[in-house]
């Protein structure tokens, strides 16, 4: 069946220039603009132009086209409006949200505490505690979160990380890129009782309460490329370690490749027997990250995969087990290794960390 002939929408000089206004002010409702561009659409052609065309111009559905249109042959322009709500009337005013906020941003708590609680400031203004809770979270507002960060003063700051950077993002030919570090104090520990196992509706559980049975640390170093890794485990990290693991290394890649390492600034990385070595192996070349600035080793996030899914939840009773249980796992991993792909250019990072310095320096803290 055909559908029903349009009634034609008229309207008056006052009325399209009304609408006009609506459709073209920035600051009215963004509904109550598109609004106003469906009736003056419909207007088009006499007063008859088709659903459907009007539908395609304004980009809304067909109906809701028919809906204002008819709202509009009602009601005129205060058809074009929403109805009143249901409800309870609103209790808490503009001014009362504007103290509550003010007093989280400018005021560090009530008396000596050093943040506000929802109680202390419910107690302060004169609000419920779910007030102040609800206005809180409409202003993504956690006074009693506190985030750390640090702020390289490295010299070569800019520098260092366009080389590390650089190597992620642009390999060199012929090479390898390796991710270095240590992660050192690697405790043995045994819970003073048997872990119980998972059950339906209930998590597994374990003592908060352990046995240390000794520490070691792992050496890793990991293969950016492919996201393999060499790894061997020592009792201690000092200078005489870190050589040992270079050897490791210098075995495990064949020798037709360069390597390019990825290190932090620790101490034992520098040492005059290290500098020696690395003169009688050229094809080792060491790229520091700036100081402060562990995030820029892609073997850090090596090493909370490896915390994550092996270390915290497991127990061992001597560091012999430890040890062998994270070759094990280090073993596996290298059966079908994920590499981490860095996506951040320097421009990137650097860009972020000056608007950061930009937002403290301008904060007056």
């Amino acid at each position: 069946m055909p559908s029903p002939k349009l009634v034609p929408l008229a309207l008056t000089d006052r009325e399209r220039d009304a609408l006009m206004s609506l459709a073209r002010k920035r600051t009215a409702s963004q509904s109550l603009a598109q609004r106003a561009r469906i009736v003056l659409a419909c207007a088009e052609d006499g007063g008859t132009a088709p659903l459907t065309a009007v539908a395609a111009q304004t980009g809304v559905s067909r109906e809701s086209v028919r809906k204002w249109r008819v709202r509009f042959l009602e009601g005129r322009l205060e058809g074009l409006t929403d109805a009143p709500r249901p409800g309870a009337p609103r209790k808490i005013t503009d001014e009362q949200v504007e103290i509550v906020v003010t007093r989280v941003l400018t005021e560090k708590g009530r008396g000596q505490d050093t943040h506000w609680s929802t109680r202390s400031m419910a107690g302060e203004t004169g609000l419920s505690q779910s007030s102040v809770s609800r206005i809180w979270r409409a202003f993504g507002l956690k006074p009693h979160v506190v985030e750390t960060w640090k702020l390289s003063t490295d010299p070569e700051f800019i520098a260092k990380v366009r080389d590390v950077v650089g190597l992620y993002m642009n390999p060199p030919e012929r090479a390898l890129v390796l991710a270095v570090d240590e992660k050192s104090q690697i405790q043995a520990l045994d819970r003073t009782a048997p872990c119980l196992p998972i059950l339906p509706t209930t998590p597994a559980r374990m003592t908060h309460d352990y046995v240390r049975h000794g520490t070691t640390s792992l050496f890793a170093a990991y293969d950016v490329g492919s996201g393999s890794v060499i790894a061997q485990s020592y009792r201690r990290h000092r200078h005489q370690e870190f050589l040992r693991f270079l050897k490791v290394i210098d075995a495990a890649v064949p020798s037709g490749l360069d390597l390019h390492l990825v290190l932090d600034n620790y101490a034992t990385h520098k040492t005059p027997a290290i500098h020696q070595w690395l003169l009688k192996h050229p094809r080792f070349h060491l790229h520091f990250t700036p100081t402060s600035s562990s995030w820029l080793n892609l073997v850090e996030r090596w090493f909370a995969e490896l915390t994550n899914r092996k270390l915290r939840r497991s127990a061992h009773r001597s560091v012999t087990e430890l040890e062998g249980d994270i070759r094990k796992w280090i073993n596996e991993w290298n059966k079908n290794p994920k590499p981490f792909v860095w996506t951040k250019s320097a421009d990137d990072i650097l860009e972020t960390v000056a608007e950061y310095c930009q937002r403290i320096t301008d904060s007056g803290h």
